[in-house]
C-alpha cells in the first residue's frame, strides 16, 4: 500500500504565488465593501430609500454592487472622508480648548498675577519676583 505525501515541493512557487494574490484580492475586496457600507451610512445626500437601494444592492450581488457603487459615488467617498476626519478634527480641538479652559498664552496682566500668588504664598523671594516680572513686562 503505498500513500501519497504532499511535500513543500510539491506545491510549485507560482502556485503559491497565485494562492497569496487571490487571498490578497479577496481582503482587499472585503475592505472595499466595508468603506463602501460605511460610505453608504455617513452620505448626508443621501436619502433614506437610496441608501437603502445600495445597501440592498450591494448585499445582494456584492460584487458587482460594489463596483457600480465605486464607479457611479467613487469620486465623492475621499471628498466624504476627509470631510469626516476634519469635523471629527474640530470637535477634538473643540473639547480640548474646553477642557484647558483657555485658547491661547497668558496675558501679561495674567502672569503677573500669578507671580503675586507664588510671591504672597512665600514660594519665591521678592528679589525673584522683580526679576520674572522684569522678563514678563519685556518680552
Amino acid at each position: 500500500m503505498s500513500s501519497y505525501v504532499n511535500l513543500a515541493y510539491d506545491y510549485p512557487v507560482l502556485g503559491a504565488f497565485w494562492t497569496v494574490m487571490w487571498i490578497f484580492l479577496w481582503i482587499m475586496w472585503i475592505f472595499l465593501l466595508f468603506r463602501v457600507v460605511v460610505d453608504i451610512f455617513r452620505d448626508d445626500s443621501l436619502s433614506g430609500w437610496a441608501k437603502t437601494g445600495w445597501l440592498v444592492f450591494t448585499i445582494v450581488l456584492p460584487f458587482l454592487g460594489v463596483f457600480v457603487y465605486v464607479i457611479a459615488r467613487g469620486k465623492d467617498m475621499g471628498r466624504r472622508e476627509q470631510k469626516h476626519a476634519q469635523a471629527k478634527m474640530e470637535e477634538t480641538d473643540r473639547y480640548i480648548r474646553e477642557t484647558v479652559g483657555t485658547t491661547g498664552p497668558a496675558s501679561e496682566a495674567d502672569q503677573l498675577a500669578k507671580l503675586s500668588e507664588v510671591r504672597a504664598r512665600g514660594d519665591i523671594s521678592d528679589e525673584e519676583f522683580r526679576q520674572a516680572k522684569e522678563k514678563v513686562l519685556h518680552h
